[in-house]
This record gives C-alpha cells, sequence and structure tokens, in this order.
C-alpha cells in the first residue's frame, strides 16, 4: 500500500483512485498528516443547493462538462447525510454523470456529514484544500435536500447557487428557509416550463442578486451561467472573503464542542436544574479550551 507521499504524487499525476484514497483519508483520523504533507492551496469553490427535484445533478453534469471544454480539472463533492460509500443524489445519477464517470480529469466523492451540526461535513474544507494541492480547477460542491443544514454551504462556496423549479412552492420555501439570504446566484431551472417567467418576477422581489434562467437538460442558458459566475468572482472583496472565512471558523468550533466528552453530562445538569445554560456553556469552552480542543 502507498504511503501518504506516493498518494500525493500519484493523484498529482492524474490517478483518481489515488486521489480518491486521500479524501479517505482527510475524512478519517489522519486528516492532519495528509494536509500537512499536501501544504496550502487553494481552488475555487461552486455551491449547489436546492430543494429535491429542482435539478442540482442535471445542473452540475453540465457545469462540469462546460469547465471540461475549458481544458479544466473538475472534482464534485455531493455531501452526503448519511455515508460516503451509499451514493448520495449526485452519485446515484448514473445517467446525467454517465459522460464524466470515466474521466480522468473528472473526480466525483461523495462525502458523508457524519452528523456535524449545520450538514456540512467538518472534512469537507480539508477535502476542498487537497483538491486544490492536487491540480483540480474547480470543485463543485452540492448539498442534498433544502433547510438550515444547506445554508452552511456559503461559507465554503463562492458563489453559492440556489436551484429552484418555476411555480411558487419552491420559491416560497427557499425564502422561509432562509436559502435567498444565503444565495449569490438563484437560478430557475426548468424554464421552458409554464410560469417561469412570473417565478423569475417574484424571486427579483425577494432577492437583490441575479435571477438566471435555465434548462439544464438541454444546456440552455449555461454560457449565462458560467458568465455570472465569473463576474460574481470578480466583484469579490477582501471584507467579504473574511466574512465567509469567520463563519467557516465559526461552523468549525461548533463542531468540535458538539462532539466534546463533557457536553452530555453538562446537557443533564441543565436539565435537572443544577446549572443554568449560560454557565453550563461558559464550562464546556472552558473545558475544550484545556483540552486544546
Amino acid at each position: 500500500m502507498m504511503d501518504v507521499a506516493e498518494l500525493i504524487a500519484a493523484a498529482r499525476n492524474g490517478h483518481t483512485r489515488a486521489a480518491g484514497r486521500l479524501l479517505s483519508l482527510v475524512e478519517s483520523g489522519r486528516r492532519d498528516e495528509v494536509l500537512a504533507q499536501v501544504g496550502p492551496a487553494s481552488v475555487p469553490v461552486i455551491g449547489v443547493t436546492g430543494p429535491p427535484g429542482a435539478g442540482k445533478s442535471t445542473t452540475i453534469a453540465v457545469l462540469v462538462g462546460a469547465y471540461r471544454q475549458r481544458g479544466q480539472r473538475v472534482a464534485v463533492l455531493a455531501v452526503d447525510p448519511s455515508s460516503p460509500y451509499s451514493g448520495g443524489a449526485l452519485l446515484g445519477d448514473r445517467i446525467r454523470m454517465a459522460a464524466h464517470i470515466n474521466d480522468p480529469d473528472v473526480l466525483i466523492r461523495s462525502v458523508a456529514t457524519r452528523g456535524h451540526l449545520g450538514g456540512l461535513s467538518a472534512a469537507v474544507p480539508a477535502a476542498i484544500r487537497l483538491l486544490g494541492a492536487l491540480s483540480y480547477d474547480v470543485v463543485l460542491l452540492e448539498t442534498v435536500g433544502v433547510g438550515q443544514s444547506e445554508i452552511e454551504i456559503a461559507a465554503v462556496a463562492d458563489p453559492t447557487i440556489v436551484i429552484l423549479n418555476p411555480g411558487a412552492g419552491d420559491a416560497v420555501q427557499a425564502a422561509k428557509a432562509g436559502l435567498l439570504e444565503v444565495a449569490d446566484l438563484v437560478v430557475i431551472n426548468k424554464a421552458d416550463r409554464d410560469g417561469a417567467a412570473q417565478t423569475v418576477r417574484d424571486l427579483k422581489a425577494e432577492t437583490h442578486v441575479p435571477v438566471l434562467t435555465l434548462v439544464a437538460a438541454r444546456a440552455e442558458g449555461i454560457d449565462e451561467l458560467l458568465d455570472a459566475i465569473d463576474a460574481h468572482r470578480r466583484a469579490d472583496t477582501p471584507a467579504r472573503r473574511t466574512a465567509k472565512a469567520r463563519a467557516l471558523v465559526l461552523s468549525l468550533a461548533q463542531s468540535r464542542l458538539q462532539t466534546h466528552p463533557d457536553l452530555p453530562s453538562l446537557a443533564e445538569a441543565v436539565a435537572d436544574g443544577r446549572c443554568d445554560p449560560y454557565g453550563a456553556a461558559e464550562r464546556l469552552i472552558a473545558q475544550a479550551d484545556s483540552a486544546g480542543i
């Protein structure tokens, strides 16, 4: 079996199995070992979220094709709420992704959330850094479903694209779930259906971000989406990057506190009235600090 250095060398030479093995390691207790050897790296991340059935997988498949036409190496991470091996919404969609499955310059991976509060796996930032170090040019990050758990994607992705369908239902649910608050781009997929124009008008009244139309199944509107992604990146600012980094740090810190061994006993003390929640929170932070967590 190859060691980490050998896996890194193989992955940089285009061996997707070696890259997959390294991704498994950053989901394990060997994360720090891998990251120490690859060093610092960054890569553009495009987040794609939205309700089930909106066409996230189809949109991602078309985006993969578009970036491959540009000659770029593409990695796809599907955040799976259960297991990295169960397939997830994207990986289970073999028909739409069939054109890319055997492309050595396309890596497709499902990543487990492993109970991380907020839904985004604590391993995802490490996986993104690894993929940047392995010379991938862009990462497409998909979250499954819709709700508070998907909002966290905005901490690591830029832009965050919310995919919706024509009709009032998706737009209303997206607003209730807070997705429009974190969306950098809103895309109405299946825009050839009735009600698309009205949905666009409704959404433009609800959000200040660009609202685009797309028929992903026919790749109609993909050039406009790529232009919007590029324009968003050009308009980025240091203050905005710092705000996103702050959200990411807080998210990962919350994840670490959630697994602290003293949390169950502190929660029991609060429930029994032996401790107030404010004091329990202070003790949890202090104990995490003393333990180096």
